[in-house]
């Protein structure tokens, strides 16, 4: 069930309380930026601010994970960032368009958190 099913759902039932919307997520997103660990891992080196510990073995075989490693990073319209990550266990199955799209719905969850706390702390206050 996707966040706009369970809204839809809220909707049917008539619950008019206050709520966090997923028209209210998107809207505090301001940009998005996707890469994987082994773009970062680049462009740190690309421009001398690269730190890590390596062990490299033969045609940088252990560099190919990183290559399965999504990152998303969210802004929001306040400045904060949320990152979200989708990690490919088998790399037959790794899918560049899919390791976004789960690497934003778990950026995304935690949007849901911290609009949920702002919320709540405004419902309190009341």
């Amino acid at each position: 069930m996707t966040d706009k099913d369970i809204e839809k759902e809220i909707q049917a039932k008539g619950k008019t309380a206050a709520r966090i919307t997923p028209e209210r997520i998107e809207d505090v997103i301001s940009s998005e930026h996707y890469f994987t660990a082994y773009d970062g891992r680049h462009g740190a080196l690309s421009v001398g601010k690269y730190v890590g510990r390596e062990k490299p073995l033969d045609t940088e075989k252990d560099l190919f994970p990183l290559q399965l490693l999504t990152f998303c990073v969210l802004v929001l319209r306040n400045g904060f960032t949320v990152t979200g990550e989708s990690a490919c266990a088998s790399p037959e199955n790794f899918d560049a368009e899919i390791g976004r799209k789960i690497a934003r719905q778990n950026a995304v969850n935690k949007i849901w958190m911290l609009e949920g706390y702002l919320l709540k702390q405004k419902l309190s206050e009341e």
